[in-house]
């Protein structure tokens, strides 16, 4: 059974720009896609803040619909309103964020963690899966697929359109 992709990718692109409330959170992903593009492909320290923002910008927007009111009290998260997929992939960018914003800070990685300061494709996969995460499409293999298969493509317009603006450091 063979599923048209494109058409797939373009309903993960445009989705975010046909409901308000995901703008506010899916533009500040682009302009950190784009600065991430712009700056050398060498990770370093500043990459490894940018990568931790990112993340951390893109879980704070998946979580916030799920804090409740309660009353006089403090607000509470709740957790049973995420289904366990996105709960899980929430939590994984809430972590992977804190811990690459932290080794930017720091300007020191954890052992095998110096991957999180290569900041210029994550931000792609923020972008892809943000109508998702968002529960404004669902989590499906087609899905999944047409990210993947696109990752590639995007990678190189990306890094040889944007190659005469890039910083040579």
């Amino acid at each position: 059974m063979w599923h048209n992709y494109w058409t797939i990718f373009t309903e993960l692109i445009r989705t975010p720009f046909e409901h308000t409330p995901l703008i506010w959170g899916i533009v500040p992903l682009y302009f950190a896609l784009l600065l991430g593009e712009l700056t050398a492909a060498k990770a370093n320290f500043r990459t490894a803040i940018q990568t931790g923002f990112s993340f951390l910008w893109a879980a704070a927007q998946w979580i916030y619909p799920y804090f409740k009111a309660n009353g006089n009290r403090a607000p509470y998260l709740a957790f049973n309103a995420l289904t366990p997929i996105n709960l899980f992939v929430t939590l994984t960018v809430l972590a992977l964020g804190t811990v690459a914003l932290w080794s930017g800070i720091r300007r020191r990685y954890p052992k095998y963690c110096s991957f999180l300061g290569y900041t210029r494709f994550a931000n792609y996969f923020m972008i892809t899966i943000y109508p998702i995460q968002a529960h404004y499409l669902q989590w499906t293999w087609e899905r999944v697929g047409a990210i993947a298969l696109f990752a590639g493509p995007v990678w190189l317009v990306l890094h040889f359109g944007l190659m005469p603006f890039r910083g040579k450091t």
